[in-house]
């Protein structure tokens, strides 16, 4: 076997350019390229999932009502937890291989604490609990779809509360809704419905989850690693690892599966899919781009540093490793943007190596492209980091 193909931070940076759909010849036509481009959006936030899209569209006008169509009326994209208990846009079509390659492990892991935590506070027992689920299921699927307190006037024992790890630090009141609801949500029986008000609203309503068959989970691994290393590749096993949220083991038995191939990257080992080892050349023109808190190309790896500088990360994240609304010149990361209350998008360079005239007046070009299509709409992320809120006019 002959040495493993060395690919650097500049193709890196093309791959990402064109599968990513942020170069300008490669914006997408609807949401549902853009999602099965990047095989998953953060969902957490209900504003950066359409903020992502919108990035990535040829015509961003038609983002919201497209992403609601998706989401809402044609069903051909669902918001439901996904790895590491994170909550994501995907594909409709992946929701069983999401649900067989990582929903069943964390919501055995999930009952198993609520259970654990109940037990504790002297709640009721488990036979309780299943009552209470099925009765509340029943009340949703009446529905259709419902927030935790309009099912709570069906179902009154989901308003009850439990004392969540009595006597220390961090000690809580739980109610039984929103634990149960988010475990019902990782096992795979409810999804993220339509939000309370606009798209920008944080409150949401749940419904049932689509019908999907029940997949041999190592073969939806395989399914799921090699789909997202075709958006991602080349990464690195400790990539892989933290983005799934998988042990080790079953990483590198999908590895196998799929026949991953090996390559080296400046950080070490890495992995393309099978058949991706060409080399990639980038866009012809260079390219600017304005992406959410939270976007998937931003929070898509964990060894960031071929496209966000170290010094960097201190101003653009949260204390909980949340990335915010970042700007991006020819594949890195140079800066952050904020919306101001009057609708303008006001933007910083933190980093200004390479970045001469043309890439201002291309980011400029952005930010106004931005602020069109968002007309009258208002977005503060849900996770704020320092630069954010300065620019945004030191908004609490």
């Amino acid at each position: 076997m002959g040495e493993a193909r060395h690919i650097g931070v500049a193709e890196r940076r093309a791959r990402l350019a064109l599968r990513h759909r942020l170069a300008g010849a490669a914006r997408a036509a609807g949401p549902e390229e853009v999602a099965a481009s990047l095989v998953a959006l953060h969902g957490s936030d209900p504003a950066s999932v359409h903020l992502s899209v919108g990035a990535r569209l040829a015509d961003p006008a038609k983002t919201v009502a497209a992403t609601e169509r998706a989401l809402y009326e044609d069903g051909t994209l669902v918001r439901m937890h996904g790895m590491r208990t994170t909550v994501f846009v995907f594909p409709t079509g992946l929701a069983a291989v999401v649900h067989a390659s990582t929903g069943i492990a964390v919501a055995a892991r999930e009952r198993a604490s609520l259970l654990k935590d109940m037990a504790k506070a002297g709640a009721p027992d488990a036979a309780w609990l299943a009552d209470v689920e099925a009765s509340a299921l029943a009340a949703l699927a009446r529905r259709g779809q419902a927030t935790a307190a309009e099912l709570a006037q069906d179902e009154p024992r989901l308003r009850q509360q439990f004392v969540y790890a009595a006597g220390k630090s961090y000690e809580g009141v739980h109610t039984v809704s929103t634990r149960l609801l988010k475990l019902l949500g990782a096992e795979g029986k409810v999804v993220r419905g339509r939000p309370l008000g606009s798209w920008t609203s944080s409150q949401f309503r749940w419904a049932p989850a689509p019908p999907h068959p029940e997949l041999d989970p190592a073969g939806a691994r395989s399914t799921l690693l090699a789909r997202w290393l075709t958006a991602c590749g080349p990464v690195t096993e400790d990539d892989l690892k933290w983005w799934t949220g998988w042990k080790v083991t079953d990483v590198r038995r999908a590895l196998a599966a799929i026949g991953a191939e090996p390559v080296t990257l400046d950080e070490g080992p890495g992995w393309v899919a099978a058949g991706d080892l060409d080399p990639v050349d980038g866009p012809r023109e260079p390219w600017a781009a304005l992406l959410p808190g939270l976007d998937p190309t931003a929070m898509g790896w964990r060894h960031r540093d071929w496209y966000l500088a170290p010094e960097l990360r201190p101003p653009l994240f949260d204390y909980s490793g949340n990335v915010g609304p970042t700007v991006w010149w020819d594949g890195r990361v140079v800066g952050a943007w904020a919306q101001r209350p009057d609708g303008e998008i006001a933007w910083r360079l933190l980093d200004r190596a390479g970045v001469g005239r043309d890439a201002e007046a291309a980011i400029t070009a952005e930010a106004e492209r931005l602020r069109a299509w968002l007309g009258t709409a208002r977005v503060t992320p849900r996770f704020r980091t320092p630069v954010e809120k300065e620019l945004a006019g030191g908004a609490a």
